[in-house]
Order: C-alpha cells, then structure tokens, then sequence
C-alpha cells in the first residue's frame, strides 16, 4: 500500500508536537512498515522502584507498531491501535533501551507487529506483540 518511502524526517514532520513519544524521549532511528527501530532512556521512565516501568515499554512497543502502520497506509491512511500484549523478562535500573518492531503481518486492514526491547547488552527485556487497524487514504 505504501508510495514512495518518505524519510524518516518526513515522518517525522507529520508527528504533533508536545506528545508522549516527546516525553518518553523516544528517538527514531529506523522507519518503514516493515522495520522501525527506536531508543528510550530508562531515567524518567521508572516505577516507584527505580526499575524501567513496564508501561513506558508498552508504550515504546505500541508507538514503533503504530508508526509502522501508519508508513503502511501512508500517505494519508489511518492507523489505530487495537491490541497489545506484552512479557517482561528482566528489569533494568539505567542506561538506555532499543525497541526493534517487525512486520509479522501487513493486510488491507489489519497489521501486526513483534516489538522486541532490549538493554544496552542485547539482553531482551520486552516481548510484545500490537495490532492496528488500517485504513488507506480514500482516492481523491
């Protein structure tokens, strides 16, 4: 479904400002449907404990699954998330972790992606799965 692949500026470009990517310190490295990879640092994304919060993983796992199924659909398409589902597998404390999201399955209305979260070492730390339903933009 997808055009020509924008760049990741592009993408970029079309993000509101202000959001919870921008306050989890989300930066994009790698973006197209079928790969994304980003980084998020552990500081101010702790529990009470000082661990690594499973929610700002899932919130990690659930933007790189979106914004890949938004460059499915771009440009113009819609994309919203309709399942997630995540297993933590160890915890960290500091430093910065890498979520790296596969396509499993991109269809006319429906994707899926594997997101997986790792620490600096390459320890997984996160196993999620998200699912969003597509739209493509209506031809003009």
């Amino acid at each position: 479904m997808t055009a020509t692949p924008p760049t990741v500026e592009e993408i970029l470009a079309t993000f509101a400002r202000d959001t919870l990517v921008d306050r989890l310190g989300i930066r994009f490295l790698e973006m197209s449907p079928q790969r994304l990879v980003a980084t998020m640092p552990v500081a101010g994304n702790t529990q009470v404990a000082g661990f690594l919060h499973g929610g700002a993983s899932c919130a990690l796992a659930e933007t790189l699954g979106s914004v890949g199924a938004y460059l499915h659909v771009w440009p113009g398409g819609l994309a919203l998330g309709t399942d997630i589902n995540a297993t933590h597998h160890r915890s960290v404390r500091s430093g910065v972790v890498t979520g790296v999201a596969t396509a499993i399955s991109l269809g006319r209305t429906l994707t899926s992606h594997e997101v997986v979260v790792s620490d600096e070492d390459g320890r997984r730390l996160c196993t999620a799965r998200i699912t969003n339903y597509v739209r493509a933009a209506e031809p003009s």
